[in-house]
């Protein structure tokens, strides 16, 4: 096998109250790439479809990722990768996420599987740093593993998979304005009230046991945010007027996907979604900013393989 094509989802990161510890994997919507082996030694990105990104791999996501894989996997051939991007980067739906993964994953595959997934969100992480100035596995860990995941601790690396109810689905709207994460953590504070801390872990563990649970009415107690909503909703025009239409709709909660500007609802049922959808839909018209929104049932299984050669 010297060539694959796969596809690597979209996530939403943070889950209100997770900032930078939880995520959960989307499923209508992400990049495909391909990655094929080669003789020449060296990692090259040779096209790239969608979106301007850099050909260079030093300065591309996806090579950053591909890189620090290859330094130490030290494989006797090289690879070569395209992209065909899907995610708007700065969506805030886990766009440099989805690349950084795709290149670690791909190579793994045709290297015959020689690192765990977790060994390849560490990978990943060194390209996520370069669109976000930091290193967090809250959009990559889902990306990789599927569903619902908590990053306990990034030294050591350990991510948890969270079980995921069967009736929850996601409505994501995504404002066709551009948000950089490294902006949107600029305006954040560096210290929170206790106040807030002890409210913040609370609605965490709640959340995580709803989860486990299936309980649909602790979940929805949970998502809220005391400490990064207030701030980065001031960023995404509307957004105090998108959560009113989907909580009034049977939204289970409404909170910002990644630093934004999408906006995520989870919803008990298809049909409830489908409801929270079309509300999002007529009162966002009033802002006059153009707009995608979509419905996506949580994606359980994470990057996949489209086909292999």
């Amino acid at each position: 096998m010297n060539e694959i094509k796969l596809f690597s989802p979209a996530t939403v990161a943070n889950v209100s109250c997770g900032f930078d510890v939880l995520g959960f994997c989307l499923d209508s919507i992400g990049d495909e790439m391909v990655i094929r082996k080669t003789v020449e030694k060296g990692i090259r990105i040779t096209k790239i479809e969608g979106y301007d990104l850099p050909f260079e791999v030093e300065k591309n996501v996806a090579g950053v990722s591909a890189l620090a894989m290859y330094e130490a996997a030290k494989p006797d051939c090289g690879f070569e990768i395209e992209i065909y991007k899907h995610i708007k980067p700065g969506s805030g739906v886990g766009s440099s996420s989805a690349s950084a993964v795709g290149s670690v994953y791909g190579m793994n595959v045709l290297l015959g599987n020689p690192y765990s997934k977790t060994e390849l969100t560490a990978f990943a992480m060194k390209g996520e740093a370069v669109a976000s100035q930091s290193e967090h596995a809250d959009n990559i860990a889902p990306a990789l593993f599927g569903g619902f995941t908590l990053v306990k601790s990034l030294e050591p690396l350990e991510v948890l998979q969270i079980p995921t109810p069967s009736d929850l689905f996601a409505v994501v709207i995504h404002p066709q304005i551009e948000i950089k994460t490294s902006d949107a953590r600029k305006i954040l504070p560096e210290h929170i009230s206790l106040k807030n801390a002890i409210t913040q872990w609370s609605n965490v563990g709640s959340l995580i046991h709803g989860l486990h649970t299936n309980d649909y009415d602790l979940i929805s107690r949970s998502l809220k945010d005391v400490v990064v909503e207030p701030f980065r909703s001031q960023l995404i025009p509307g957004f105090e007027d998108i959560k009113k239409a989907a909580l009034e709709n049977g939204a289970l909660g409404t909170g910002i996907s990644g630093s934004g500007p999408s906006v995520f609802s989870l919803c008990k049922s298809d049909s409830t979604a489908e409801k929270v959808e079309k509300a999002i839909r007529e009162t966002y018209q009033n802002q006059h900013i153009p707009f995608e929104i979509y419905v996506s049932k949580i994606n359980l299984d994470g990057i996949k393989l489209l086909n292999e050669n």
